[in-house]
């Protein structure tokens, strides 16, 4: 007898997750393999957008890492340093080091030193990283969009909640359960 879970799992399109799943069930039938249908397919949405590099971005000649390193400048309006950069994306520090390094050689950025500690850099966009990051987000946003298309609003609006409520958890914010 199949549950109503089950029976919602078998009418769905089969994808390469589902393939693996179903793999994983033979090998182990008395395992939950139900996690993989959500992480697996997580993982791989993530691997297939990296994959496609986000149109917009490759013909400008950033990489997403770097645009987001952009975007926080510009969204935030306020010079950062390295740290609070690398806070902003979700990068190491040296990841973004060496990111700033090469926006600053393509006068996107420029640094300045602090004035009270020698150790301490300031990061700001200039005008051209500014007018780069002003004039790709719409395109991006319409490239983004078009990659969701093919998703109704509504499930679209409820595939954004629930990641909402999965990142809370993963990243441990106030009443979010710690894994």
């Amino acid at each position: 007898m199949t549950g109503a879970g089950e029976e919602e799992r078998d009418s769905r399109p089969e994808d390469t997750v589902a393939a693996v799943v179903r793999q994983w069930r033979a090998v182990h039938p008395d395992l939950d393999t139900a996690p993989m249908e959500i992480i697996g397919r997580i993982n791989r949405c993530a691997a297939l957008l990296q994959q496609a590099e986000d149109a917009p971005l490759r013909r400008a000649g950033l990489s997403r890492p770097e645009f987001d390193l952009l975007g926080a400048l510009r969204r935030t309006g306020d010079e950062l340093t390295p740290g609070e950069l690398a806070r902003e994306t979700f990068s190491s520090g040296a990841a973004v080091t060496k990111r700033l390094k090469q926006l600053t050689e393509r006068g996107l950025v420029e640094r300045r030193g602090d004035t009270r500690d020698r150790r301490v850099a300031h990061v700001r966009l200039t005008d051209a990283g500014r007018d780069l990051v002003d004039g790709l987000l719409p395109e991006q946003l319409a490239y983004e969009r078009s990659v969701l298309a093919g998703l109704a609003p509504h499930g679209r609006d409820e595939l954004a909640a629930l990641l909402c409520e999965l990142l809370g958890r993963l990243e441990g914010r106030p009443g979010a359960v710690r894994i």
